[in-house]
């Protein structure tokens, strides 16, 4: 996993508890969703279009459990 650079990010409300969470994504899937507007997979499998500040959300547990196991 050394290749890979990932940063948590934020997903839309809409009532679901994935999407209460900042997931974690590779950052040069994020960095093409804000230029492109396309959706990035998280660690968790959610699938969303990057659009809030990822601070405002606590991170997604499964995502950080995942991430822990490859690191």
């Amino acid at each position: 996993m050394s290749d890979t650079a990932l940063t948590t990010v934020p997903v839309n409300t809409d009532g679901g508890d994935h999407d209460r969470f900042s997931h974690w994504a590779r950052k040069s899937d994020i960095t093409s969703a804000h230029v492109n507007g396309t959706p990035v997979v998280a660690l968790c499998g959610k699938v969303w279009v990057p659009s809030r500040d990822p601070k405002k959300y606590p991170v997604c547990p499964d995502c950080q459990r995942i991430y822990d196991e490859r690191s």
